[in-house]
């Protein structure tokens, strides 16, 4: 892949692949922009299918994004644990909604 690639990945995304004292990803370049473009696709995907679920199940959103994130870690699992747990808070970011629920979720 080009080093002109015009996307520009997230702090927040590439923080799931910086080791304890580290300040370079444990992916090359390349990779971790195909991972981040899954990831942000995954999440633009889902907001359709969150909204549904919020207004045809009656479900809060913490709880929408609570069953989302169980989707994700489905096996077979598509993203990381990490990278689910990423979506789903770029998922909250999109629909404007919090996602102070996934803090007590368990790792």
């Amino acid at each position: 892949m080009s080093d002109e690639s015009q996307i520009d990945i997230p702090a927040s995304f590439i923080a799931l692949y910086l080791l304890p004292a580290r300040q370079k990803p444990s992916l090359p370049r390349d990779e971790l922009l195909a991972r981040y473009e899954l990831c942000e696709d995954m999440a633009q995907l889902l907001t359709e299918t969150a909204r549904n679920m919020e207004f045809s199940l009656g479900l809060a959103g913490s709880d929408v994004l609570t069953r989302c994130l169980s989707g994700l870690r489905a096996e077979p699992a598509v993203v990381s644990h990490d990278e689910s747990v990423w979506v789903v808070r770029r998922l909250a970011e999109l629909l404007g909604w919090s996602d102070a629920g996934l803090q007590a979720l368990p790792s």
